[in-house]
Parts: structure tokens; C-alpha cells; sequence
């Protein structure tokens, strides 16, 4: 049955530049969306910049601009981020808009009407020295309730606590640094506990994760407080109808802004925005969003939405943050990496591909561990996705004028693959990316392979086995077609490359249940290339620089210069380090010892003829003493593959093939598991 669903991600802030942190979710959005069009549902993705609020105007204020231009620079830079980063959003909005507007006065009309607003005076911050009240994030201190350091005065980013800036444990005035002092002001409040009953109803009935549902258990426990919707002028942000000088506070229409964005997106398309937002409405709503802000969304969100007659999400999904070599990113440490510093180094992809292989449905921190990154990037999307398609493509648009064989060789296996689609769809359906990609380089792997155990480079130098050349690429090509589609959600640019070399778009997953035979392809162009150290590096900012300490004058020469002192024998030099980047630059590689003979004139060399995956190379090694030619034959062994050649009086070594030991006689060639296949790449 085809299902009609409406998803969102957080609306990220206005006051700074895209960074890795915004990414995680969006693609973690982006990859559920996709999938859910691929399975032939009618799924449409909103979202928008979160424009108002108190820093926005201190953004502006620094920089001697209004908020207006802050907003707009940064929309634009947001949008041209998420595109290159291959975010399919249908909407892309902002809350400073007139929709945003008349929705806010909408829903708060509702909820005057409804009787869920109340006015009372408060005490609020005032700084004496600016002579003015201070919105919350005008004040910073310890948080009362964990009491982290530096917090704003309205929640905090550590325990997500919040509260209102007199709970603030030794406040200080962000204008003029001062401690505030009280000042009555009339503010308007949601009364929240109106609507318990319904939370808990809502909250215990399927739509949260469970580490959410355990947190507001201990929220319900503490009380549901009226909560604070209003704030005083100076605010950037929807003045409040009816009461002059009062602007709603950004938390407010922050989230209507979905609605604002899908009722613009409605204006342009035809949709009915009663269709998806009515109480009554048959479709769903997704929210994707940080666990920093479950607080107003599992609580503050679905009961405004209730309480103005509007329909509650179907299911709010919360991650984790991002890390970066196990740390918060940092400006200090060069760790806040923007998007736009991450793309003018890398392609967006194989960011996808990380951030995929490590999202599941939890709340857990995720770590952008550089050196992983690389490793997993070079051994799966360029070691085993994209090699099944480099190893066979040629074979065909070469021998077979790009024609594809009529018939599978191994049609059970072909139907084996395909029965996968089932599990990997459902896995993405339940936001276990990284189960997904688990299953998808296994059966990557199995297809290796089967390329490995027939060989169509040995094959094609019998002129009387080119059918068999062309029916074993075939298998391959089509096994690579079964794996580039289930990754299509995650890596739609590098999916529809391969759709154009293949001939074949992929449109939904069944159309993955039916082979390519007879069919024509494209000359094949690398999809995707390795990574090196020094080109991952580059997207680390350099630390700013810090002067060392003046180095005290050179002491005074003796009258008689000492002797420079000796090691002593046993104390023999380390040998000379290296880093890990020295270590990535190794292309290690499976290959077959298709041959091995002795070597005229010398008594240490072997000459190994080595498969590498379709390859064939020459390797002299020193290894005679410890093993007769014909022990190897056949055995898979370890070579570093991108050794520059060396010219030798026996001829040209293309390469080094691995071993331990001692030396002489007692040396042994390193081995890989068993189920490697030659051309894999070695981590």
C-alpha cells in the first residue's frame, strides 16, 4: 500500500556556517526519505533556516549589519551546501517568512482561544550599566541543574535542562558583563500540564526511541511547567498580536516552521496543507532531530499542535552528536569543519558512505575518526563496491562491443542476491543504516568472489571461451547493479552514475529483481578513488599559532670544550618512525601467486607471476631460501601494490609481496583470511 508521508529534519540556525555537525542528520533524513520513494511511497521532505531569536541579533551586531542580511547570507550558503552534499529537500524555507507568520498567529490564537495561554509577571534579568531587559541568551552562566559553565540563560547544551535566566548559578550580562538585576515584565506562558494526559499517551504509544521515552519518564516525574512563550523588546523575531513590544519566543515558531515551509511548498505545488497538517489526516510526519532539543520536541510540539487542532507527529527520531578524532569539534583545534572546507578537499560521498556505516536507531555519539574514514572508504566503496564493475566492464565494451550476455551463468546466485532486497529495505525502513551497509559489503564480498573463482582474465586468453569472458561479466555487472541500487539511498550521485553506465535507471527496488541480458552499457568511468592521508588532513584547520616563549640566551662557551658524549654499544639508535599517514600511503592488496619459478643467477630470488584482481604483475622476491617455487603456486599472499617499479638485472619488480621472520630459511609470506579474493584491498 502506497503511504503518504511528510518528513522534517531540526531546522539549523542562522547565525553561522554549515558544519559537519548539521550534516549527520540531514543525511541520516535524506538516506530514510529516499528509501521510503524507492519502496513507491509518496514521501515529501521539508525543512527551512531557523531565523529569530537573540543570537542572530548579536550575530548582526558584530558584524555592523541587520538581522535581515545575516539570515539571507547564510540561506544562501545553506542551500548551496545541502545540494552539494545531494539532500533531496522538496521544500527548503525560512521562518523569517510571511507563512511562518500568519501560521504562529494562527496556532496562538488557538491556543488563547482554547485557554491554554496565561499572563503573569515575572522577574527578568535587567543589566543596569545597558539599561535594558535582557532576553535569555543575553545571559550566560552555570547551568542549575548539572552546572556546566557557560550556558545560556534559557537550557542548557550539556544536560539539556531548562530554565529561566534567574536559575542561572552566578549570571552574567552578555553586553556589558556585569550580573543582572531583576526587574518585573509581564510575559504570556503555554500551560503545558493542560496536556499530560495526552503526552503520556502519545510518548507511550510507539513513536518515540526507548532512551527518549526513559528521559521524559524523568521529566513527567519532575512536573510539567507552564512554559515561557514571550519575550521582551530588543527581540529579532514575531511580535506577539495584541501585545505591543512582546515578541514570541523563537522556540515557538522555530517548529511551525515545518508547517511554514510545507504550506510554501504547497502554494507552489497544488498540495493541500489540510491533506498532511489536519487533525484528521491520513498521512504521516517524521521529525529527525538532535537529542539536545527532545525536550521541545516530544513535549512542547505535540501539545501546541494538539492544542491548536492540528494532528502530532507519527514519530520523532533523535541522534547522537559528532565527535571528531573522539572530540567536540573545535575552532581552537581546527576541528570545526564547515561543509564548504569539507567539499573543496573531498566528494560528498564518501561522507555519506562513512556517516551511513555508523548510524543506527540510537542516541549514541558518533566519531569522525579521519584514519577510519580513509580505510573505510578505500576498502569498501573503492576496494569492493566499485572494483566488481572496473574488473568486468572492460571484458565487455572490449571484446563484446559494451553487449551484455543473454543469459546468467549462475542464476540461482543472481536470485539469491536479490532476496536480500527485502532485509536491506526493512533495515533502512527502522534507521539501521549501518546493519544495512554490514549486509550490503557481504554480499560485496561474495560477488568479489565469484569473479575471483572464474576468472574472465585467464579466460579471455583463449580466443574459444570469449562467450564465457562475456557471461561471467556479466553475472559480475549485474551482482554490482544489485549492490549499487541498494546503496542508491546513500550514494545517489555514484547510484546514478553507475544507472548511466549500466544503461539502466533504477526507479524503484524492484526493478532490481530483473537481471540485465542482452542489453548494451557504457564504457565505465572510475566512480570512485582511493584516499590518501594528506588529502583527508586538509580538511583539519591548522591551530592558530601560538608564540613560543623567548628562548633564554646561550650559556657562556667553557674555557675547554667538552667532549660530545658517545652511546654506548648497547644502546643502539631507534630505528626512525613513522606516522600513521606514512602507513595509509601502503596499498595493500590480495593476489594469487599464479606462478613461481627460480631465478637464473641468483640464490635468493623467486620470480612470482601474480594475479591482483585482473591484473597480472611481476614480482622478484627474496623468499628462495624458505620456499620452493611450487609450495606457492596457487597461494594467496599480501603485496604492497603501490611500490614504485624497480628496475633489477633479472628485470622490472612491480611491487613487494609481504613476509616475517627472521630471514633465510625461516621466513614466511603473509598470508590473508580465507575468503579473500585477489585485487581486494588489505586494512
Amino acid at each position: 500500500m502506497t503511504r503518504r508521508i511528510l518528513v522534517t529534519s531540526a531546522l539549523p540556525y542562522a547565525n553561522g556556517p554549515t558544519h559537519l555537525g548539521h550534516l549527520i542528520e540531514a543525511i541520516q533524513t535524506d538516506i530514510w526519505v529516499r528509501s521510503q520513494r524507492l519502496s513507491g511511497h509518496e514521501c515529501i521532505y521539508v525543512c527551512a533556516d531557523d531565523t529569530h531569536g537573540t543570537p542572530i541579533m548579536l550575530k548582526a551586531q558584530q558584524e555592523g549589519t541587520t538581522p535581515e542580511a545575516v539570515i539571507a547570507a547564510v540561506g544562501i550558503e545553506r542551500r548551496r551546501d545541502y545540494a552539494d552534499f545531494q539532500i533531496g529537500f522538496d521544500n527548503y524555507y525560512t521562518t523569517h517568512s510571511p507563512e511562518n507568520v500568519a501560521q504562529t498567529h494562527d496556532i496562538f490564537g488557538k491556543l488563547v482561544a482554547g485557554g491554554h495561554i496565561a499572563t503573569r509577571s515575572i522577574k527578568q534579568a535587567y543589566d543596569e550599566k545597558a539599561g535594558m531587559l535582557l532576553p535569555d541568551r543575553y545571559v550566560r552562566g552555570s547551568c542549575p541543574r548539572c552546572g556546566a559553565p557557560d550556558q545560556y540563560g534559557d537550557s542548557c547544551e550539556v544536560c539539556g535542562a531548562t530554565y529561566a535566566p534567574s536559575d542561572l548559578v552566578n549570571p552574567l550580562s552578555v553586553i556589558s558583563g556585569t550580573p543582572p538585576v531583576e526587574r518585573e515584565s509581564e510575559h504570556l506562558f503555554f500551560k503545558l500540564g493542560d496536556f499530560e494526559q495526552m503526552l503520556r499517551e502519545w510518548t507511550g504509544g510507539g513513536a518515540l526511541q526507548a532512551g527518549v521515552r526513559n528521559k521524559l519518564e524523568e521529566w513527567f516525574g519532575q512536573g510539567l511547567r507552564d512554559w515561557d512563550i514571550s519575550r521582551d523588546a530588543p527581540y529579532f523575531g514575531i511580535e506577539i498580536p495584541g501585545h505591543p513590544g512582546k515578541y514570541f519566543y523563537v522556540w515557538l515558531d522555530a517548529p511551525i516552521g515545518y508547517m511554514a515551509s510545507f504550506r510554501d511548498l504547497c502554494n507552489k505545488s497544488g498540495l493541500r496543507f489540510e491533506d498532511w497538517w489536519g487533525a484528521d489526516s491520513s498521512a504521516e510526519l517524521y521529525h529527525f532531530i538532535g537529542k539536545d532539543i527532545i525536550y521541545f520536541h516530544t513535549l512542547f510540539w505535540p501539545a501546541t499542535l494538539h492544542g491548536a487542532g492540528y494532528r502530532v507527529p507519527n514519530g520523532v527520531f533523535a541522534h547522537g552528536f559528532l565527535t571528531i578524532n573522539g572530540e567536540k569539534m573545535s575552532k581552537s583545534r581546527g576541528t570545526f569543519i564547515t561543509v564548504r572546507r569539507y567539499l573543496d578537499h573531498l566528494p560528498a560521498s564518501h561522507l555519506r558512505y562513512y556517516f551511513a556505516s555508523k548510524l543506527s536507531d540510537g542516541l549514541e555519539d558518533m566519531d569522525l575518526n579521519l584514519d577510519e574514514f580513509a580505510l573505510k572508504v578505500n576498502a569498501d566503496v573503492v576496494g569492493k563496491l566499485v572494483n566488481i564493475a572496473s574488473r568486468c566492464a572492460g571484458f565487455i565494451t572490449r571484446g563484446h562491443d559494451g553487449r551484455l550476455a543473454d543469459v546468467l551463468p549462475d542464476m540461482p546466485l543472481f536470485e539469491e542476491f536479490a532476496a536480500a532486497t527485502p532485509r536491506i529495505t526493512a533495515l533502512y525502513d527502522a534507521r539501521d543504516y549501518s546493519a544495512a551497509i554490514r549486509e550490503i559489503m557481504a554480499l560485496a564480498d561474495r560477488a568479489n568472489l565469484y569473479i575471483d573463482q572464474n576468472k574472465p582474465w585467464l579466460l579471455a586468453k583463449d580466443p574459444l571461451r570469449a562467450a564465457d569472458v562475456q557471461a561471467v561479466c556479466t553475472q559480475g555487472l549485474n551482482l554490482f547493479r544489485l549492490l549499487m541500487g541498494w546503496l542508491k539511498p546513500v550514494l545517489p550521485e555514484m547510484a546514478e552514475q553507475a544507472e548511466a553506465f549500466l544503461c539502466s535507471p533504477v526507479k524503484g527496488w524492484g526493478d532490481l529483481y530483473r537481471p540485465l541480458l542482452g542489453s548494451s552499457i557504457r564504457p565505465y568511468e572510475a566512480l570512485a578513488t582511493r584516499l590518501d592521508a594528506k588529502q583527508v588532513d586538509k580538511i583539519i584547520e591548522a591551530p592558530p599559532v601560538v608564540a613560543p616563549p623567548a628562548a633564554a640566551p646561550a650559556a657562556a662557551p667553557a674555557s675547554k670544550p667538552a667532549k660530545a658524549a658517545r652511546p654506548a654499544a648497547a644502546e643502539a639508535a631507534p630505528p626512525a618512525t613513522i606516522t600513521i599517514e606514512d602507513f595509509q600511503k601502503l596499498d595493500l592488496r590480495v593476489a594469487r601467486v599464479d606462478k613461481a619459478e627460480l631465478v637464473e643467477g641468483s640464490d635468493k630470488l623467486l620470480r612470482l607471476t601474480l594475479d591482483v584482481g585482473g591484473e597480472t604483475r611481476t614480482v622478484f622476491s627474496g623468499i628462495r631460501e624458505a620456499y620452493e617455487p611450487g609450495r606457492l603456486e596457487g597461494r594467496l599472499v599480501v603485496l604492497v601494490a603501490n611500490l614504485a617499479p624497480r628496475k633489477m638485472r633479472f628485470g622490472v619488480s612491480e611491487g613487494m609481496v609481504l613476509s616475517a621472520g627472521p630471514g633465510g630459511s625461516d621466513l614466511f609470506v603473509i598470508s590473508p583470511e580465507a575468503g579473500a579474493t585477489p585485487g581486494m584491498a588489505v586494512k
